[in-house]
C-alpha cells in the first residue's frame, strides 16, 4: 500500500483535514451497515442504563460520565439521543421513556467496535490504514474509540465546535480522527463543518482544554484547562488570520468517503433535521512510540494490553 500522495500530506496539513472519496467499497459499506443494523436490533433494552450522550457544552446539561460511559473502551455499548426521550417517565416501569424504537434512538454505539466487531475490525486494523498513518507521520499508531454515530432522522443531535485532541490527549497532541461516511452526508442531515486552517497556532488550533475524568475519585467528566503542549510535535506558530465564518466547509461526501481530521482543526455538526439518517464509523490514532505520553485523566483509558496497534 502506497499511502497518500505528496499533494494529499500538503494539503491534509494545509488545511486540517483531507476527503478521500470512494475509500471504502461498495461491499465494505453494506458489511458495516449490516453489521450497525445487527447491533441495533438485538442489544438489550431491559437491563440498559439508558445512559445519553452529552458532552454538556451546552452549559445547560451535564457531561456524561457515568460508569457505563467511561468503562466502554474496550466494550460495545449503546449511548442515545436526549431527544429520544419524554420528559415524562413511564408510568409502568418508571425508566425514562422512549419516543422512538430502540433502534432509532440510539446516538452512538462504542466505543471498541475496532476489536470487538470483524466487520469494523476488518476496515480498521489493515495495511491500507497503516499505510496512510506512515504518510502522516507516524512512528508506533495506535487505535482507539471507534464509534458508530448515527445522526437519526429529526432527532441527530448537533455536535458544536471541537477539537478532537481535547478528548485523546497525548503529550504533546498527535490525534488523527478517520471518518468514514456510510450513508450520503450533506446539507440538511448534520454533516460535518470543518474550519479550514484553524489547526494552526495562530488561528486557534492550541488545544486550551480537555475533556477528563474528575479528580478525586468523583463520578463523572469535565472540561479542564490545558496545562501541557498545545500543538503537536514540530508544529509552529504561522502568522495567519484568525479563522472567519468563511473558512467554514460544510462538507458533501458519498458513502464510501474517507475524511481525515487533524486533532487541531476545529469542526462540527448540525443537528439532522432531515427524514434520512447519518451514519458514520469514526475511530482515532495516537502516537504510542517514546516522546508521546497518553494522558491517566483522559475519559477513556487503556485496556490492560494497551490501545490496538496499526502496525502489526
Amino acid at each position: 500500500m502506497s499511502g497518500l500522495t505528496e499533494a494529499q500530506v500538503a494539503s491534509f496539513h494545509e488545511n486540517g483535514y483531507l476527503v478521500l472519496p470512494e475509500y471504502l467499497s461498495s461491499t465494505e459499506v453494506t458489511s458495516l451497515l449490516t453489521e450497525t443494523n445487527t447491533l441495533l436490533n438485538d442489544f438489550d433494552l431491559d437491563t440498559h442504563p439508558l445512559t445519553q450522550f452529552t458532552t454538556g457544552d451546552d452549559d445547560t446539561t451535564d457531561h456524561v460520565g457515568d460508569d457505563y460511559f467511561l468503562n466502554s473502551g474496550d466494550k460495545i455499548r449503546f449511548f442515545f439521543e436526549p431527544d429520544a426521550f419524554s420528559q415524562e417517565p413511564d408510568p409502568l416501569t418508571g425508566r425514562a421513556a422512549l419516543l422512538k424504537p430502540k433502534n432509532l434512538a440510539v446516538n452512538k454505539i462504542g466505543h471498541s467496535l475496532h476489536s470487538l466487531s470483524e466487520p469494523f475490525k476488518a476496515v480498521s486494523l489493515n495495511e491500507r490504514n497503516a499505510a496512510v498513518a506512515r504518510s502522516l507521520g507516524f512512528e508506533d499508531p495506535r487505535v482507539l474509540q471507534s464509534m458508530l454515530i448515527c445522526k437519526q432522522p429529526s432527532i441527530g443531535g448537533a455536535v458544536p465546535s471541537h477539537q478532537d485532541s481535547e478528548f485523546l490527549y497525548t503529550d504533546p497532541p498527535s490525534a488523527v480522527g478517520w471518518w468514514y461516511a456510510l450513508q450520503d452526508a450533506g446539507h440538511g442531515n448534520g454533516t460535518l463543518g470543518m474550519i479550514k486552517g484553524s489547526h494552526k497556532g495562530a488561528k486557534g488550533g492550541h488545544i486550551k482544554r480537555r475533556f477528563v475524568r474528575k479528580s478525586g475519585g468523583v463520578p463523572g467528566t469535565e472540561f479542564i484547562q490545558n496545562e501541557g503542549p498545545s500543538l503537536p510535535k514540530g508544529m509552529e506558530e504561522e502568522k495567519v488570520s484568525d479563522p472567519a465564518e468563511e473558512d467554514l466547509e460544510i462538507l458533501n461526501v458519498k458513502a464510501g468517503s474517507l475524511v481525515l481530521i487533524h486533532g487541531n482543526v476545529l469542526h462540527k455538526s448540525e443537528k439532522n433535521t432531515s427524514d434520512r439518517s447519518r451514519y458514520a464509523y469514526t475511530f482515532h490514532v495516537i502516537e504510542g512510540a517514546d516522546g508521546w505520553k497518553y494522558d491517566e485523566r483522559n475519559w477513556l483509558q487503556p485496556p490492560k494490553e494497551g490501545f490496538s496497534k496499526l502496525f502489526q
